[in-house]
């Protein structure tokens, strides 16, 4: 479990693993899906996500070209343990709605 959470733990991991099952995206992107990351959390949180070969980052041409952040096929294998952890914080959430008091985090 402590590998696991290394791995993915944390408020913005699990976020951009589940941004980039959608399609490859460039740095700016990932930072509009998340609008309260910062440049240098984003930064670190992806660096971190490649060296567990869960991320790859891609340049499109030579430097200083863009660079298109993907899923390795070992990032793949994280979507089922994503989609059950969003499925369980949408139930969350109504759980509490349904109590009238809001979580603080939303899924």
């Amino acid at each position: 479990m402590t590998a696991a959470l290394a791995a993915v733990g944390g408020k913005w991991k699990a976020i951009i693993v589940y941004t980039l099952a959608e399609s490859p995206q460039h740095f700016a992107a990932l930072r509009g899906f998340m609008s309260d990351i910062s440049q240098k959390v984003l930064t670190e949180q992806l660096g971190e996500l490649i060296a567990d070969d869960i991320v790859r980052r891609e340049p499109t041409g030579p430097a200083p070209a863009p660079v298109m952040y993907s899923l390795t096929e070992y990032g793949h294998s994280l979507l089922p343990i994503i989609d059950h952890l969003k499925t369980w914080g949408r139930g969350h959430i109504e759980r509490f709605r349904d109590a009238n008091d809001t979580p603080s985090e939303e899924t």
